[in-house]
């Protein structure tokens, strides 16, 4: 049986997506490759098909994951830098890991994974800079980033992690004040 034109791209996009979501859900190791298949609706045996090894998924999940997250967050044009910090540091964020930002969910399992997926989460960080810088200064070059603009990703991220991590829910929000405010 012939597929349509596009179809095996259709299918990978699919599966990437998943991955990307499962991984932030459960861990970088929390999902086995016919885990992450399942989650795509899919058999194990179709996973060469489409990749070479899980590193190359983890990779491409990482990646899916950043780029969702700069669409959802960083790339929006109301409010500016608020309407940024407003929705990242966000009750709704904290408590959907699955949906929230690949470096506050998974960040801090990177240095210990194979070149691939560390090189995707450098790639997803620095993207991640990038952007926020043009929101902290929007007629500055975003290569050059600034101290302000490290400083309040640093506070971003760390305020998502923490948030997770209290098992507090008023702890968790004045977490989310204290890093939106500062």
């Amino acid at each position: 049986m012939r597929y349509p034109q596009g179809h095996k791209e259709e299918v990978r996009a699919g599966i990437v997506e998943a991955a990307s979501r499962a991984l932030r859900r459960h861990g970088l190791a929390g999902a086995s490759v016919p885990a992450l298949m399942k989650e795509a609706g899919l058999t194990h045996g179709g996973f060469y098909g489409h990749f070479k090894n899980r590193d190359e998924l983890v990779a491409a999940a990482v990646l899916a994951g950043a780029e969702d997250t700069a669409n959802r967050v960083l790339r929006t044009e109301k409010g500016g830098l608020e309407a940024v910090l407003g929705a990242y540091l966000s009750r709704a964020h904290v408590e959907d890991p699955g949906g929230g930002c690949v470096l506050a969910g998974l960040g801090g399992e990177a240095k210990s994974q194979r070149a691939p997926v560390r090189h995707a989460f450098a790639e997803a960080a620095r993207g991640f800079l990038q952007l926020l810088q043009r929101k902290v200064r929007p007629a500055a070059d975003s290569r050059r980033l600034d101290d302000e603009t490290l400083a309040l990703a640093s506070r971003m991220v760390g305020a998502i992690v923490l948030a997770r991590l209290v098992e507090d829910e008023r702890l968790a929000d004045r977490i989310l004040t204290a890093a939106r405010e500062g």
